[in-house]
């Protein structure tokens, strides 16, 4: 049977401040709130990438969509979990390992927020979430060579385990910049999957580590959002 799996890409969870720009990806919180009962409702279990794997591999079955959050925001946290307890949901936020505590610098276009702390990314552990790796820096791995990727993927796993003492089996390529180095350093580091930011549902063999996800922006209406979770509608944005 063919699966059509949607892994959710969030970043922030948020209610934007007046005259903000270029925030398209933040979510406002009763929006979220909505999308989260709304995928409870149509019957959907909302999981972490870990819990997503076997699903993805064909090793379970179920009406399942990957939750995820790309850069660790302390919003995450404040508005976003709570939420995500009440549904039973569990999610994985990519973590920025050399941004922790810091903001969200690499963009400085960008409404500057905050990230989590060692503790908030504790206390998100500590709720039932899940981390993955989103590199030390936020580099373009895309534009980058071997020598300055290799530490951003590999480096980034180790020094988050040691860190707070769980497996980080997941990665994910910020600004969706990945090529075919990037992809073969993620899997010699012994990540499990790694998300890019392709468009699309996840299907039957799709490669683990070139997922697609399902952009979750400010803007998705609720039936835009039901349209990118049951029909083509994300499908037939994938480039090929």
């Amino acid at each position: 049977m063919r699966c059509h799996i949607p892994i959710l890409m969030y970043h922030q969870v948020r209610d934007l401040q007046e005259k903000e720009h270029l925030s398209s990806l933040s979510v406002p919180i009763k929006r979220f709130r909505f999308q989260m009962k709304f995928l409870k409702q149509m019957g959907y279990k909302g999981v972490s990438l870990t819990e997503l794997t076997p699903y993805l591999k064909g090793e379970k079955q179920g009406k399942v969509a990957g939750i995820t959050f790309d850069d660790g925001y302390l919003n995450n946290l404040t508005n976003a979990l709570p939420i995500l307890n009440k549904m039973d949901f569990s999610a994985t936020c990519y973590i920025v390992k050399d941004r922790i505590g810091k903001t969200n610098d690499w963009n400085p276009e960008l409404s500057q927020q905050a990230l989590m702390t060692q503790e908030q990314i504790q206390e998100w552990l500590g709720a039932g979430m899940e981390i993955g790796s989103h590199t030390l820096s936020h580099i373009n791995l895309k534009k980058a060579d071997k020598e300055t990727a290799r530490p951003e993927i590999i480096q980034s796993k180790t020094e988050l385990e040691q860190m707070f003492g769980v497996a980080v089996n997941h990665f994910c390529y910020p600004y969706g910049g990945f090529n075919e180095e990037s992809v073969a350093l993620a899997e010699e580091a012994g990540y499990l999957s790694a998300t890019t930011t392709q468009r699309s549902r996840c299907h039957t063999n799709e490669h683990m580590f070139k997922l697609p996800r399902v952009v979750v922006a400010r803007h998705t209406l609720p039936h835009l959002f039901w349209m990118k979770l049951a029909t083509r509608y994300e499908d037939k944005r994938r480039k090929s």
